[in-house]
C-alpha cells in the first residue's frame, strides 16, 4: 500500500487548517501567538507549507477583486509538474473561510468578476509545453513562470518571469490578454512570443495579429507578423522594431541561444536568465564588447567560464557573489 498521499480525510483537514491561517494572518487582530502557531503548524509537515501556499494564491487573486465580489468557483486544473493543486477544495475552503459572503460563485462569473478556472505552471531546468483550459497551447523556456485566468469576457495570462510562446485559440469575443512588467499583449488567436527578464519586455510576433501597451492601457500599438515590441516598466510606450530573424527570438525552443552581433550590454540580459546569479558589468566600457555564438540553453554557465578565451575581458567576483566582467585596456603604444 501506498502511504506518501494523505487519505481524503486528511486533506480535506490540511486544506481547512490553510484556508483558516490564511484567514488568520491577515487579520487586522492577529497576534504573535497565532504567528508563533502558525509558524509551528507549517514546520510540521511539508504539505501544509504547500497547501498554505495554493491558499496563499487564492487569497491574492480575491483581493484584487472588487469587496462585493461573491465566492471563488474554480475548476480544477492540471499543471505539468507536482505543483498541480486540488483547486475545487481549496476554492470551497476560501470561498467560505475568507470571503465569506453569501452570493453564489456563479454570479461573480457572470458579472466578470471572478474566473472559473485557475492555472499555475512553473518550470525549473527544462522546457515544457502546456495546454490551457481555453485549449490554447504555451511553450515554457527554462525557469519561467505563468498564471490563466479564464474570465467571461477575457483569458487572462501573467508571465511572472522568464520566456513563454503562445499559440492562442481563436475566439473573437474572448481576448487573450498577457501581462508582463506593466504592460500587456491583446489578441483573440494568433501565435506569439513574450521574452521577460527583471523589468524588461519583449513580444515577437509570428502569426496573425496582437495590439501591445506598456502601461497597462487597453489601448497600444498593432504588431504584424515580423514584428518586434521591446519596453522596460514605467515606459511610455513600446519601441517598435521589424525582425523577421525567428531563427535569433526563438531559437530557445530548440534548446539554443543565439547572440548576432550584440554588445555585451545588450547580452546580459538575455544571457542571465539562463543563470542563478546575475552576470555583470565592470564599465561602460566593457559593455561596448561585441560578442556573437550559438550555445546551449541548459549550459550557459559554461558561456560564462569561456568569454575570457574568446573576448578581451577577465572574470572578478564582487562581494555578494556574483561574477563580473571586466575589459582588458590594451597598453598604450609607444611612440
Amino acid at each position: 500500500m501506498n502511504h506518501d498521499r494523505p487519505i481524503p480525510s486528511e486533506d480535506d483537514a490540511i486544506t481547512d487548517a490553510a484556508a483558516h491561517w490564511c484567514m488568520r494572518l491577515h487579520a487586522e487582530d492577529c497576534t504573535a501567538a497565532e504567528q508563533r502557531a502558525f509558524e509551528h503548524w507549517q514546520a510540521a509537515d511539508a504539505r501544509h507549507a504547500e497547501e498554505y501556499q495554493a491558499m496563499l494564491e487564492i487569497w491574492q487573486t480575491a483581493d484584487l477583486l472588487p469587496r462585493r465580489a461573491p465566492v471563488l468557483a474554480f475548476k480544477p486544473a492540471t499543471a505539468p509538474r507536482s505543483r498541480a493543486r486540488r483547486w475545487q477544495p481549496l476554492a470551497t475552503a476560501a470561498a467560505i473561510t475568507l470571503l465569506a459572503l453569501p452570493l453564489a460563485g456563479w454570479v461573480g462569473w457572470e458579472q466578470g468578476w471572478l474566473p472559473d478556472s485557475y492555472q499555475h505552471f512553473e518550470t525549473d531546468g527544462r522546457r515544457q509545453q502546456i495546454r490551457l483550459s481555453d485549449g490554447s497551447r504555451v511553450e515554457l523556456n527554462l525557469n519561467s513562470e505563468l498564471r490563466f485566468l479564464n474570465y467571461k469576457d477575457e483569458r487572462r495570462v501573467t508571465l511572472v518571469k522568464g520566456e513563454a510562446f503562445f499559440k492562442v485559440a481563436h475566439d473573437s469575443s474572448h481576448p487573450f490578454i498577457v501581462r508582463a512588467a506593466n504592460g500587456q499583449t491583446r489578441v483573440t488567436g494568433t501565435q506569439f512570443n513574450v521574452w521577460k527578464y527583471q523589468d524588461q519586455v519583449k513580444v515577437t510576433l509570428v502569426e496573425g495579429s496582437v495590439l501591445v501597451s506598456s502601461n497597462g492601457n487597453s489601448g497600444g500599438y498593432r504588431l504584424g507578423p515580423g514584428m518586434q515590441a521591446s519596453y522596460h516598466l514605467g515606459d511610455f510606450e513600446p519601441e517598435l522594431a521589424q525582425s523577421n530573424d525567428y531563427a535569433t527570438s526563438l531559437a530557445w525552443r530548440s534548446g539554443k541561444l543565439v547572440l548576432d552581433n550584440l554588445s555585451l550590454g545588450q547580452a546580459l540580459p538575455v544571457i542571465n536568465r539562463y543563470l542563478d546569479k546575475p552576470l555583470r558589468l565592470a564599465d561602460e566600457g566593457t559593455g561596448n564588447i561585441r560578442i556573437s555564438g550559438i550555445y546551449n540553453t541548459a549550459e550557459v554557465e559554461r558561456l560564462v567560464d569561456t568569454l575570457p578565451k574568446v573576448l578581451p575581458v577577465y572574470l572578478t567576483r564582487s562581494k555578494d557573489g556574483s561574477t563580473v566582467l571586466n575589459r582588458i585596456v590594451p597598453a598604450p603604444k609607444r611612440g
